[in-house]
């Protein structure tokens, strides 16, 4: 199985996983020019995608959707209040309908040789979720858009070969930064955002021994850098109540312009 990030950040998200015989997007938030060479990147055509899984409708997370589904009809997943909100935001034309494939939070849909379970996260969207991707005995997920996390969010990424977490903001860029002041608060609220200090203190609890790689994503343009985020969660990881150091892992930025490595596992 593969997982690379095509594009995350607050501008844009879209996330590819796959195997030989089976592809996947996570949100379809950037241009399909610009998804088409992120697939091209990886050895792909659009016509080779067997599904594309929604997390929410924010437009950094469906602006691509209504291109990409004009000139190739695959199947589209997300809770039924998400795609109620993209038929009503994103410019499907004549997309059938039938086409729209409702999920809900742990309940495990099947795509060809992929399992994908989506779970609840809160987020100020209308029935958000982020997705475990499973293939035989590994796993990877995609977690982002989180304005905390509990006991459910850990639970459901413990044993993930892989994982792209959000590392959205610095606190203190935010709390000084030039937002407005409800949108620092929504930020920093239970329906916002994780920071790279909690994005840290999560990945300490799912940390394990066959935890192969660490993507930090979703990071804020006005409010986060990347050394920064890099730097932060490393910190957390090395002052944790864990055995691991942030050394024991491959930790990378997945950056809003630029691809991520392919990583296999």
């Amino acid at each position: 199985m593969r997982l690379v990030s095509i594009a995350s950040g607050s501008s844009g998200n879209c996330i590819y996983v796959g195997t030989d015989s089976t592809h996947i997007l996570i949100d379809a938030g950037i241009s399909n020019k610009r998804i088409e060479q992120g697939l091209k990147d990886v050895g792909l055509k659009g016509e080779e995608l067997d599904g594309i899984f929604i997390t929410h409708e924010h437009s950094d997370h469906i602006k691509g959707l209504g291109v990409l589904t004009k000139k190739h009809p695959v199947p589209i997943f997300g809770t039924k209040e998400t795609l109620e909100e993209v038929l009503r935001k994103a410019a499907l034309g004549e997309y059938p309908e039938e086409l729209l494939v409702p999920v809900l939070p742990d309940v495990d849909v099947q795509v060809g040789d992929l399992t994908v379970k989506p779970f609840r996260i809160d987020h100020d969207a209308a029935n958000p979720v982020a997705y475990r991707v499973q293939n035989g005995r590994r796993s990877v997920a995609v977690a982002t858009d989180m304005g905390h996390y509990d006991q459910y969010i850990i639970d459901h990424l413990l044993g993930l070969d892989a994982v792209l977490l959000e590392s959205n903001h610095d606190v203190r860029m935010l709390e000084t930064g030039p937002y407005p002041y409800y949108l620092k608060r929504r930020i920093l609220g239970d329906h916002g955002h994780l920071s790279n200090e909690t994005c840290g203190q999560l990945l300490n609890h799912i940390l394990h021994d066959n935890l192969k790689h660490i993507f930090l994503g979703h990071l804020s343009e006005k409010n986060n850098y990347e050394e920064l985020a890099y730097e932060t969660v490393r910190l957390e990881i090395s002052q944790g109540e864990t055995p691991y150091g942030a050394n024991d892992f491959p930790i990378d930025v997945a950056g809003r312009k630029r691809m991520s490595e392919i990583v296999t596992v």
